[in-house]
């Protein structure tokens, strides 16, 4: 994986503050962002304001919190939207993404796919995609240099909810310990919902991850 540092700008969006991501490389001013939760005009604004050059849409699950703002976004940027293929049919279906059920109907088309180690460029630097099934079969991080963005697989003290269709306990506890765990400790987890975190105080202290068999 490339070196470069990358910044990271986060913007609580929609009535769940769902935390989106603008990650930017700072010397070619090139951006992707992660979960466009809602508020897709505001997210361009900002965007346009600071000079940064929206290079893609990145969707780290398909539920509607997460894909609020990512049409209005697309429309206004003219960026790619990039989800995993698994989840691509929530993107699309108002209903499989909940939006119907909360009187709302988020609806949006991606472009591509993303895969199990792809690479997603950000300038001169890159994020690798990890894919983390359990609370969607579809769901995935995006690990930098230093940090990785979790959507809701990992939480501060916490971990994704796994009541959903599709969704499991057992396959979640597993993205955690083979695709998160094995980071190393200093690693900055940047969830879809609640502040920040890192691998080893997750490793050290969350609940669902220590001690006996966890239950979730």
């Amino acid at each position: 994986m490339k070196n470069e540092e990358l910044h990271i700008k986060t913007i609580e969006l929609g009535p769940l503050q769902t935390n989106c991501y603008i990650v930017v490389d700072p010397n070619l001013k090139k951006a992707v962002v992660v979960d466009p939760g809602d508020e897709g005009g505001r997210i361009w604004r900002m965007i346009q304001e600071e000079g940064w050059i929206l290079e893609e849409i990145l969707i780290t699950h398909g539920h509607y919190d997460h894909i609020g703002g990512v049409a209005s976004l697309k429309k206004a940027s003219g960026a790619e939207v990039w989800i995993h293929e698994i989840d691509s049919e929530m993107l699309e279906n108002p209903e499989k993404n909940f939006s119907f059920f909360m009187g709302s109907s988020y609806a949006c088309q991606c472009d591509g796919f993303l895969k199990e180690n792809q690479t997603i460029p950000v300038g001169s630097s890159e994020l690798r995609v990890l894919h983390t099934p359990g609370h969607t079969q579809g769901s995935v991080s995006f690990l930098g240099n230093g940090f990785v963005i979790v959507g809701d697989t990992l939480f501060n003290n916490s971990v994704g909810r796994t009541d959903f269709p599709g969704s499991s306990g057992s396959v979640l506890l597993d993205s955690i310990r083979n695709k998160l765990l094995v980071l190393d400790d200093t690693t900055m987890v940047y969830p879809g919902h609640g502040p920040s975190t890192t691998i080893g105080d997750e490793r050290k202290g969350n609940p669902f991850l220590v001690g006996d068999q966890p239950y979730i």
